[in-house]
């Protein structure tokens, strides 16, 4: 086995330009920690955020948040996982975009064989972040109307298929009508292209006037206010990332006066720091998947190689489902 790894690092906060491919040294697994070599790795926007500095990284720091794979070695107190194990994780440390790495094993997941690697790698940050979104954050019951934002992306399209399987009504954006046709296959109900609709008018005709129980809103800056305006009287916000730029503060004034709105900023990392937590999340997200529930879409794939070309890509919001990078 080879001492190093090819891994993707940045030295400096900026653009695609800034990835750089270098080999990195590989440790034996200490307490607590395993040895995984990937099959496949996936993309994300949390990467560019990380990259563009917008969520700090000290220097030089490798990037990537999830991949798939196969356990090689464990360390003492590692009980979950053997070496020959199919393992797949969304976990921090960065450090996914490589051949093989040393990292904590708490969050590494035994992968079903039922399951690729390669939807391994494009399902488990997305697939977990529907699993708290929609059973961890608020209660939501069949029934209940959900406005999502970017209904085409990766998150998105699970979130679509998750709503269906449990009778809750899905009304999506998107920026195309290509997407929105993705979207109400993969299960939303309503679907508005936000390029050619007011999505909060759209919304009120949809629901009669009364708004939704709760919105889903990961693109940030360019849809929060509009957001807000779209929920009912003691609907819930949640913000789960920034794909349009930061959002602006909030008056806590302006959530009485909409009516008594309540808003959130949770994060998978915090949802998944407990060991039995995750584990319990990743195989409620594999039994979806395993079922049919829910279909992983792997709209694009690289090679790892070509990592400034992915990033260039997911940046521009010119992708399709879920990116995956391939060894």
């Amino acid at each position: 086995m080879s001492d190093t790894a090819k891994t993707v690092i940045i030295e400096d906060f900026g653009g695609p330009e800034n990835l750089r491919l270098v080999e990195r040294e590989l440790s034996e697994p200490g307490e607590g920690q395993l040895r995984i070599r990937h099959k496949a790795i996936g993309l994300n926007f949390i990467d560019i955020y990380q990259r563009t500095g917008l969520y700090p990284l000290k220097l030089p720091a490798a990037l990537g948040m999830e991949a798939a794979g196969i356990v090689e070695a464990v360390g003492p107190g590692v009980t979950h996982l053997k070496p020959g194990d199919r393992a797949a994780y969304a976990s921090n440390p960065p450090g996914a975009y490589s051949a093989a790495r040393v990292m904590p094993a708490a969050q590494v997941c035994p992968l079903p064989d039922a399951i690729s690697f390669e939807q391994g790698a494009a399902m488990m940050l997305q697939g977990l972040t529907v699993q708290y979104l929609f059973h961890r954050t608020t209660p939501l019951k069949s029934g209940d109307t959900v406005l999502f934002h970017a209904a085409a992306g990766g998150v998105g399209l699970i979130a679509c298929q998750w709503a269906r399987s449990e009778g809750i009504s899905l009304i999506g954006t998107a920026g195309t009508d290509e997407k929105c046709a993705l979207a109400r296959q993969n299960g939303a109900d309503h679907v508005i292209n936000y390029r050619s609709e007011n999505f909060v008018e759209r919304v009120r005709e949809i629901t009669a006037g009364k708004g939704v129980d709760v919105v889903m809103d990961s693109v940030g800056r360019d849809t929060f206010e509009g957001s807000l305006d779209s929920l009912r009287p003691l609907g819930m916000m949640i913000t789960f990332g920034n794909a349009s730029g930061k959002i602006p503060s909030v008056d806590m004034v302006e959530l009485a006066a909409r009516g008594s709105l309540k808003i959130t900023r949770p994060t998978l990392f915090t949802h998944i720091a407990d060991h039995e937590v995750c584990q319990h999340m990743a195989r409620q997200l594999f039994e979806k998947v395993s079922s049919g529930a829910v279909e992983i879409h792997i709209g694009q794939s690289y090679p790892l190689d070509d990592i400034r070309r992915a990033h260039e890509a997911l940046e521009a919001r010119k992708t399709i489902g879920a990116t995956i990078l391939t060894l």
